[in-house]
């Protein structure tokens, strides 16, 4: 298992403050013989059927020297980890949580809006690590 993001504990905070379960932490990914780890798992009752949602989380912290770098990075394991998910549970949707000054820079300031999430393949928690919330859902 790898090290924690170091926002980890704050998007965890953040998902509790919007009334999610964690339910997972790590979530276990099993493929072959190999053991991955998305870093939150996470459900919520939604509306009055009873209806569970669930969720999965990879929290990048866009700390490095290169954002580019740690975009690149985030982009390669969301989309094996979403592949994974897609294969072994499908009722979860896997989630890209960066931090809002990063989301600012990288898909506003850079325009990486325009090419990353123009199909819907990419989805977004945008949180504030400061006050430890969600500001954005980027389905």
């Amino acid at each position: 298992m790898s090290a924690k993001d170091y926002y980890h504990p704050v998007v965890k905070q953040a998902l509790v403050k919007a009334g999610w379960k964690v339910t997972h932490d790590p979530l276990l990914l099993k493929w072959a013989k190999r053991k991955l780890f998305v870093d939150i798992g996470a459900e919520k009752l939604i509306g009055a059927e009873n209806n569970q949602s669930k969720i999965a989380v990879e929290v990048k912290s866009f700390i490095s020297d290169s954002k580019i770098l740690d975009l690149e990075k985030a982009l390669g394991q969301y989309i094996l980890y979403q592949r994974i998910l897609e294969q072994t549970e499908p009722e979860r949707t896997l989630y890209l949580a960066i931090p809002a000054m990063s989301f600012e820079e990288l898909f506003i300031e850079d325009k990486f809006a325009d090419i990353l999430l123009v199909d819907n393949h990419l989805k977004l928690i945008v949180f504030n690590p400061q006050i430890e919330e969600i500001v954005k859902w980027i389905p």
